[in-house]
Formats: structure tokens, C-alpha cells, sequence
């Protein structure tokens, strides 16, 4: 059930990168735009944030970033019936029965080159709140937006990641105590290790350690900066995630979305 509490924050949305390692989908539109199960990554990645009550959102825009904008104009016409008069130019939006998300989303242009932190920078200007969330438009989790900021607040660092449990790229060999091998594991989760799993929330003095330089890097010298002065904290997110980096994740998540069980799809 959709809860309420966090009425009131945004959330940015890192959405300007090329994607250069999933060319077979990037070329021709930007990574945010890439689909699973018939809507883009990028919905998914909104849903779950308004699962939990969050449903203004700042898009940080890039490569390809008219397409994104053209998607969510749209989205009103797609979603009631309409009436064009073509000789005046008009058009006459209906009410009507089809659900249309309750987002306030704010298309930022944050140029075609800037990294992240800039880019991040470059909407500072968007947020009036005191904190904020934070993520990239690639990658999907079964994460607790309520018990992320319930940890932020409660720990009281300038920010705050998820880390989550990678899963290894190669198949494990386990073995007895005389080396025989007993059984293959097909790349299974590393639960001792964590990396960082792209769902940050921050104080908004945040601000002060990024700048619009477009070469300002969110995961270096900023993150660093927290990291040195004890101001980043890790929750630790033991369930599902999984980012959209290669052609191989797309097909991945397609197909869990395509058996049914579902882990990120936490909404009705």
C-alpha cells in the first residue's frame, strides 16, 4: 500500500548518460528509455519511488534527452480521450477514465557532456527541501524507501547509500576439505561484500561539495569528501537489485519480468 510519509521529497533522477555499453538499445534513444516488460526503465524506477509516497521528480537530461521530454508530454494525451480541430491549431484534452501517474516531474537540460556531480549541480535550483533522494536512471532494486529514511535520519550523516550485495560475474567451484569438487554454483550473490547501489538520500548541504564544472564526477571527490569527514553512512540492502549496464541486463530483466516474480514491483 502506498504509503504517505514521505510527501514532500524529490527525487533526481540521473538520466544523461549515452549508455555506450548497451549500444544495441542506446543508439537510438537514451538508457532511462530502454524497456522492460513494454515501459521504460525509467517508469519502473518512478513507481517505486511513488510506491512509497515520493512523486515529485527532477530528471537530469542528456543524451537524447528531447526523447524523454517528448515521452512524458505525451503522456496526457496517451492517457484521455482528445479532440484536435486541425484548421485552428486546437485541441481539447477530455476527462477520462484512463490512469495518468500523480507526478510533478521536472525536465532539466544538464548539457551532453557533464558528469554527474554536475549534472546533480545544475538542479540544485529544483530542490527547496531540506533532503533529497537521489538515483540513476538504470537500475532497479526491491529497496525500502521508508526504511532508507527512517536509517538517513536516524544515523544523521549528510548522506546516505544503499549497499548491495554484487552477484559474481563467473560461477563458483566449491570443494571439500581435500579438494574435491562437491558443487558448481551458477554466479551467486557475494553477501559478504557490498557496492554501492546507486539509491543515495542526502541533506541538501550537499550542494556545497559538488560543482557545475562539467567534469565534477558524483562517485569521486564528492562521495570522498562525505567519506572523509564520516558523513556517508551505508544501509545496508539485502534484497533484490540489479543495474541495466549491458545488453545481457536487459535481457535479464525482461525476463524476470516476463516469468511474473517480480521483485522491484512493489506497486499494485
Amino acid at each position: 500500500m502506498e504509503t504517505k510519509k514521505n510527501k514532500g521529497l524529490k527525487a533526481i533522477i540521473l538520466c544523461g548518460g549515452q549508455g555506450t555499453r548497451l549500444r544495441e538499445e542506446t543508439e537510438f534513444k537514451p538508457k532511462p528509455m530502454v524497456q522492460i516488460g513494454g515501459m521504460p526503465i525509467l517508469w519502473h524506477i518512478m513507481k517505486i519511488y511513488s510506491h512509497y509516497g515520493i512523486k515529485d521528480f527532477v530528471l537530469c537530461l542528456g543524451y537524447k534527452g528531447e526523447m524523454i521530454k517528448e515521452y512524458f508530454l505525451h503522456q496526457e494525451l496517451m492517457g484521455h480521450d482528445v479532440t484536435v480541430s486541425l484548421k485552428k491549431g486546437s485541441r481539447i484534452v477530455h476527462d477520462g477514465e484512463k490512469e495518468v501517474e500523480d507526478w510533478n516531474i521536472t525536465l532539466a537540460d544538464t548539457g551532453l557532456n557533464a558528469m554527474t556531480g554536475a549534472r546533480v549541480k545544475k538542479v540544485e535550483k529544483y530542490i527547496g527541501e531540506d533532503e533529497f533522494m537521489l538515483t540513476y536512471g538504470d537500475g532497479l532494486a526491491s529497496i525500502d524507501i521508508d526504511k532508507l529514511v527512517e536509517y538517513h535520519r536516524g544515523i544523521d550523516t549528510v548522506g546516505t547509500l544503499i549497499g548491495a550485495n554484487p552477484q559474481s560475474r563467473f560461477g563458483m567451484i566449491r570443494t571439500d576439505q581435500k579438494g574435491i569438487v562437491t558443487e558448481f554454483v551458477e554466479k551467486p550473490k557475494l553477501y559478504d561484500d557490498f557496492i554501492n547501489g546507486g539509491f543515495y538520500m542526502f541533506k541538501k548541504e550537499f550542494f556545497n561539495y559538488l560543482d557545475d564544472d562539467e567534469s565534477c564526477v558524483l562517485e569521486k571527490k564528492p562521495l570522498s569528501s562525505l567519506a572523509e569527514k564520516h558523513q556517508l553512512s551505508m544501509y545496508k540492502h539485502a534484497g533484490f537489485w540489479h543495474c541495466m549496464d549491458t545488453y545481457r541486463d536487459y535481457l535479464d530483466l525482461n525476463a524476470i519480468w516476463d516469468s511474473g516474480n517480480v521483485p522491484w514491483k512493489i506497486w499494485k
